[in-house]
């Protein structure tokens, strides 16, 4: 299972936003250049997460995006199931039809959706507060060096 390009640029996306002047708007010109990320996916992407009311926009000069919440109130699962659903099973969890289209479930089922429990719940646990302090922690090592 891989976690797709979209989900992975919605969290650093929304970390460089948190980690931004919270006072005043962000450009999505300024998170595009500060990651790396293209500015017409940043774009794609601001519109699931506007959608799913995780960030607000500002129009004007100084227009740009804000977070709706305090980074310690939105977790990762939030925002990655705002971009993309993960789903480590072929089948849908109440079908009785299995993932290989049998009438019963495959061998393997239990574990796949036991997975998809254990990194949700991973998601669930994590906010962007706590990726910023890891980020912060990471680079201070690094000047340490």
């Amino acid at each position: 299972m891989k976690l797709s390009n979209k989900g992975r640029y919605a969290v650093m996306a929304m970390v460089d936003l948190a980690r931004s002047n919270q006072n005043n708007p962000t450009s999505l010109a300024e998170i595009s250049l500060r990651q790396g990320i293209s500015l017409s996916f940043l774009e794609q992407i601001f519109l699931k997460l506007k959608k799913n009311n995780l960030v607000q926009s500002s129009r004007g000069s100084f227009g740009g995006y804000f977070l709706t919440k305090s980074p310690e109130q939105i977790n990762l699962s939030e925002i990655i199931h705002a971009v993309e659903k993960i789903k480590t099973l072929g089948c849908k969890k109440e079908s009785k039809k299995s993932c290989t289209g049998k009438s019963v479930k495959c061998i393997t089922h239990d574990l796949w959706n036991e997975l998809e429990i254990h990194i949700n719940t991973f998601l669930e646990k994590n906010t962007l507060k706590d990726i910023i302090g890891r980020t912060s922690n990471t680079q201070q090592r690094n000047l340490n060096r």
